[in-house]
């Protein structure tokens, strides 16, 4: 699947010293490959409307520098052979910056982006230890990585146990992959810095099945549970911890949960946190511009009661990080635009926020997280509501474990 759609943000993408050139006026290409044809990936299609809705707006502003950009979006089904194949043809199309919203696949494109220099935005998903750029110099997390996320959330715990957290059990339920295994390293080290009791209970992918892992954590007794999955199983882990009688107010999960998560879930879910990397809601200034601009035209690229939701507005944060970064690289470093300019312009991210759509961003050579900011905010029935403005918490425990693996990886390749 192939669409091609003009947009104006412009982009010098980083990578290679030699990449991808655009001539005065041509057109930026910014490749998207999404799982758009799995039904467990229903959210993905949001996100995507959010990334096309924002660039439709910049374009209908006039662009940058008289250049549109043009996103070639594929359909990689959640399978890592397509990905990798889609990973080529985008190189092949002249892309400067792709996105895979799949962390499978993000892995396994990696190694490949790293040889070609090719810039590949992990937002919320791909390996942690991709926020050292120094040794995944084309690879741009561009947020909190899962763990910042969990960093951060205990964090909110300690506080609300008015640092109480000592003897405290804390549970992860998560699923049995890289996506639930990848967080506990840093809960691990958590546990010992601040004597709580960690435990750690994992279901079965995709997460239909989930009885047994929180039973078992049910039989642990915590005082707060973390919530590790995504897609259906986020829905799943709010029945299942209903059914087990688990307190909701006290069940925080990462980011990748979202209003369209709930409505899987069910009535009954009021009260359950979450990690939040991106503002949710239709009123911010960006979004607010997206809807007058675009939507409200009937340019829009899905469903409009979906604007403003969490997987909308993430789609709409990155692409505003993207141009960002190619207006600073455009500044800083001229036409042509190429990939490794466009990298230049991404590590010169200072407190950037998008009208308040995210924390204050910093993005260096050192670091492709951005400062592991996050906020915690609290489903009241019908939205999100904030329980803790930006913040980051523990980050000299998240860096000892991003350099320890990042140095794994320089030395192993794994």
């Amino acid at each position: 699947m192939k669409l091609l759609l003009a947009a104006a943000l412009a982009t010098a993408l980083a990578g290679a010293a030699v990449g991808p050139a655009v001539a005065d006026g041509a057109p930026i290409k910014i490749g998207t490959a999404l799982d758009l044809s799995n039904p467990y990936a229903y959210f993905v299609p949001e996100y995507s409307a959010g990334q096309r809705d924002y660039i439709a707006l910049v374009n209908a502003r006039g662009g940058l520098k008289g250049h549109p950009v043009e996103i070639v979006i594929l359909d990689h089904g959640n399978d890592i052979k397509r990905g990798l194949e889609d990973y080529r043809r985008l190189t092949n199309e002249g892309v400067v910056v792709m996105d895979f919203l799949n962390a499978g696949i993000a892995r396994a494109v990696t190694p490949l982006a790293l040889a070609d220099g090719v810039n590949v935005m992990t937002m919320f998903h791909g390996r942690p230890d991709a926020a050292d750029g120094r040794v995944f110099p084309t690879i741009f997390p561009l947020s909190a990585t899962f763990w910042s996320q969990a960093a951060d959330l205990v964090k909110y715990i300690e506080d609300v146990e008015k640092e109480l957290i000592g003897g405290k059990r804390i549970a992860l339920v998560g699923m049995d992959n890289e996506i639930g295994h990848e967080v506990e390293p840093v809960l691990v080290e958590l546990s010992k810095r601040l004597r709580f009791k960690f435990r750690a209970f994992y279901y079965p992918p995709p997460g239909m099945d989930q009885a047994a892992a929180w039973k078992a954590a049910r039989r642990f007794a915590p005082d707060w549970t973390l919530v590790w999955g995504a897609g259906l199983a986020q829905a799943q882990s709010v029945r299942a911890a209903i059914a087990q009688h688990f307190k909701l107010d006290h069940l925080a999960f990462n980011v990748a949960m979202a209003e369209s998560d709930l409505a899987q879930a069910g009535a009954g879910a009021s009260g359950v946190l979450k990690f939040e990397g991106v503002a949710s809601g239709r009123d911010l200034p960006l979004i607010a511009a997206i809807d007058h601009e675009v939507i409200a035209k009937g340019r829009g690229a899905g469903p409009p009661e979906q604007v403003g939701h969490v997987y909308y507005n993430a789609g709409v944060a990155g692409m505003a990080l993207f141009a960002e970064a190619a207006r600073l690289a455009l500044e800083s470093e001229g036409e042509p635009l190429t990939r490794a300019k466009l990298k230049k312009g991404y590590e010169q991210l200072r407190d950037f926020t998008a009208e308040d759509l995210l924390p204050p961003t910093t993005i260096t050579a050192r670091d492709h997280q951005g400062g592991g900011r996050g906020r915690v905010v609290q489903w009241d029935g019908t939205r999100w509501v904030e329980r803790r403005h930006w913040f980051a918490a523990y980050q000299d425990i998240v860096w000892d474990l991003i350099t320890r693996s990042s140095a794994q990886f320089k030395a192993t390749g794994n």
